[in-house]
């Protein structure tokens, strides 16, 4: 079959070679310059003789492997998605259009440096040269990528900030001229709190404490699975970085060269902003009110494709701006701009300058170009420094306002006074312990008492609010010195999960003094009072906490709004004992209902699956799954392990946390081991598609061949693009 393939694809590619084109001719002639080695777990390792070259293997290389979600990552970025989902997905849409326009856009690309032309160029040919000689592969809608698509993104990660934009809000404004009903927006915001808290995890250790006196780092993203492939990009102009690429992006976006690693996790800090305006009508035209001036509202029109029954109609909707930014929606029955950073250009600049930086000083003075918005970073280099960086985009405000909520645009005090210098945001370097972690937790417990100090910074800066992991990383951290790479790899799978320290212990006090004889619960009590809140594939305790504080977490009072950490400790200590009884007893059934008993050990129900390479994975019990002993985030689980509770199934299958995770020493050489959830390809036909899901479940990690030479002993497969045979 494969050979008759072979054939076909060259009679295909025979074909065009009639009618061969100065563009195909210039594909051709770069694909010369570009070596593609993809070793023993079919991790690309692309060598270019410029870095246009090595971008052009990259996304050559990243299409081989996934170009589904290649492509699906562009026909979302660029307000594309009602023309393959339907028309549910046309608010998506019309909210990347608010934002940029496609000749906003290409007026983008036509305003950037030549380099950085270049490499958005050879993005779009690496993909359309990938179409060229895999005429087999069937895009969804693009059938060609060009060099402006990436300045959709508005910084280094697909999605980003505009992903905080509410679709529903956007409808209820431009579809009915109203706010989000209250209802719908609780609804919203309670499924919100169910789901697996998003996030990452980065650990800079100082060679102090390591035995090899090395700095170590780790790399911990939690992303959907299979959202970022591994690469190793190289060339002869200084570029050799390692690490996670999300689909379709030319830059690595976690990970590591030589000298220099950089790990990046959510911030909570406020980058965004929402101005309430005051708009009135006068002589047909939209005016608002900013200080004593009236200024004339932008108004444009956008038209947006979808698919409905098999053909693609259109709806055209207006736009509005004022000089805050995109109105999103309503509140107090005012119109709502919201503000945030959208320098596309200068972002992506940021993005590939961070890759080539070989000590403290370039990667300090990169930072300074403040685009990289929604991200702390922490970092690790082999000069021996650590360093945090708590945001990068702070805009500054006057305190005196509240920008938690909606501020009022018409007084000019509430605009953004320019960016605080990096100087002036959250920065911790070579902290005296030689340690700081980062789970997306308050900076202000990064380095225990060496950590920056909260009455330093302006409010905005942080959200001062600790989570499970943050509290679990500490206590690993703290008064150690013997620090390696296996350990490391070994902290970061710690099975303890500190959010049951007293949410079990309030519900064994509650059975005790209640129903102390129940014969129903006296069993799974017993268990629970005896387990060490530590997760595995064995522990029924675990199964029990699971069920249980995830009921409690949707179905639990709170007396008043509290951060999911604040929230379980209250389920364990103030709740009412009979509110944790009843939804026990519900707990204890459901189990017996779904598997027959309560005694069920945590592997049999938690598993990992890969059925095929579609986006949105179906899940099916009556195929074969991989137990995992990992546990989701929310319980202080540093190697989390979330699901989707959407599957109709019985079991719980993980659908994101852990995805690629990587530990870097950084002494004479660099050394590193990494793992992928699954594997490096979206083919369920490819030896990669789950390659690496045991090694996965039982974390352990594989050598990372960053040397050419070792590169070379590592290799599987040798070709430049367009030459591989499969």
């Amino acid at each position: 079959m494969k050979l008759l393939y072979f054939f076909l694809a060259l009679s295909l590619m025979s074909c065009k070679a009639n009618d061969v084109t100065p563009e195909i001719e210039g594909w051709k002639a770069q694909a010369e310059r570009v070596t593609i080695i993809r070793d023993d777990f079919g991790v690309p390792h692309i060598y270019g003789k410029t870095d246009a070259d090595a971008v052009f293997g990259l996304l050559y290389a990243q299409c081989e492997d996934d170009f589904n979600r290649v492509e699906q990552n562009y026909i979302w970025a660029t307000g594309r998605l009602a023309e393959v989902e339907g028309e549910a997905a046309i608010y998506s849409d019309l909210r990347a259009k608010l934002f940029m326009t496609k000749e906003e856009a290409i007026a983008n690309y036509e305003a950037s440096p030549n380099w950085l032309k270049e490499l958005c160029k050879a993005f779009a040919d690496g993909i359309n040269y990938y179409l060229y000689t895999h005429p087999e592969v069937k895009p969804e809608l693009l059938n060609r990528f060009e060099p402006w698509m990436p300045m959709y993104f508005s910084e280094g990660s697909i999605g980003g900030d505009i992903e905080r934009v509410s679709t529903n809000k956007i409808k209820a404004f431009y579809q009915n001229g109203m706010a989000i009903p209250k209802m719908d927006e609780y609804k919203s915001k309670q499924e919100k709190k169910q789901e697996e808290p998003q996030g990452s995890n980065g650990i800079a250790i100082s060679g102090k404490l390591t035995e090899s006196g090395n700095t170590l780092l780790l790399i911990n993203p939690h992303t959907s699975f299979y959202f970022r492939g591994e690469v190793h990009v190289v060339s002869e102009e200084g570029l050799n970085a390692y690490g996670a690429v999300t689909w379709g992006q030319f830059f690595v976006y976690q990970g590591f060269n030589e000298k220099t690693g950089w790990m990046h996790t959510s911030t909570y800090t406020d980058i965004m902003d929402e101005f309430m305006e005051t708009v009135v009508a006068q002589d047909d035209e939209l005016y608002y009110v900013y200080g004593e001036e009236l200024r004339p509202v932008k108004s444009t029109e956008v038209t947006l494709k979808y698919k409905e029954d098999g053909a693609i109609k259109e709806k055209t909707f207006p736009a509005y701006h004022t000089h805050h930014g995109p109105i999103t929606h309503m509140a107090e029955d005012r119109w709502v701009a919201t503000a945030m950073m959208w320098e596309p250009k200068k972002a992506l600049e940021q993005s590939f300058i961070r890759t080539k930086q070989t000590g403290y000083k370039g990667f300090r003075e990169m930072m300074d170009m403040r685009t990289n918005s929604s991200n702390n970073t922490v970092y690790a280099d082999a000069e021996g420094n650590i360093a945090y960086f708590h945001g990068n985009f702070i805009p500054k405000r006057d305190p005196m306002f509240d920008y938690t909520k909606p501020v009022d645009g018409s007084d000019p005090r509430t605009d953004w006074q320019g960016l605080h210098t990096v100087d002036e945001n959250i920065l911790l370097l070579n902290p005296e312990n030689g340690w700081f972690q980062n789970c997306n937790s308050t900076p202000y417990t990064a380095a225990l008492e060496f950590s920056p100090k909260k009455e330093d910074y302006p409010n905005y800066m942080s959200i001062d609010q600790e989570n499970f992991r943050g509290v679990h990383a500490i206590s690993l951290l703290k008064d150690r010195s013997d620090f390696t790479l296996d350990n490391l790899i070994t902290l970061a799978h710690d099975p303890y999960l500190p959010a049951f320290e007293k949410l079990i212990p309030g519900l064994v006090e509650a059975f005790d003094k209640i129903y102390p004889k129940n014969e129903v619960l006296g069993g799974p009590i017993d268990v629970l009072r005896n387990w060490d809140y530590k997760t595995s594939t064995e522990a029924v305790g675990m199964t029990l906490a699971h069920y249980y504080g995830t009921l409690y977490g949707s179905e639990g009072v709170l007396p008043q709004e509290m951060s999911d950490m604040d929230a379980m400790n209250y389920f364990g200590t103030q709740s009412p004992l009979s509110e944790r009884l009843k939804l026990f007893t519900v707990v204890v059934a459901q189990l017996e209902k779904d598997f027959g008993t309560w005694n069920i050990p945590w592997g049999e129900v938690n598993r990992y699956q890969r059925i095929n390479g579609e986006i949105q994975q179906p899940f099916d019990d009556a195929l074969p799954s991989i137990p995992i002993g990992y546990a989701s985030g929310r319980w202080g689980a540093l190697a989390a392990y979330g699901a989707r509770y959407s599957n109709n199934t019985k079991k719980i299958y993980g659908t994101r946390g852990n995805s690629f995770v990587a530990v870097v020493e950084f002494g004479e050489k660099v050394k590193a081991k990494s793992i992928l959830a699954g594997g490096q390809s979206g083919d369920p036909s490819s030896p990669h598609f789950n390659d690496q899901a045991l090694p996965y479940a039982k974390a352990e990690f594989k050598e990372v061949p960053f040397y050419k030479e070792d590169v070379v002993k590592r290799a599987k497969e040798t070709y430049r693009p367009g030459e591989r045979r499969l």
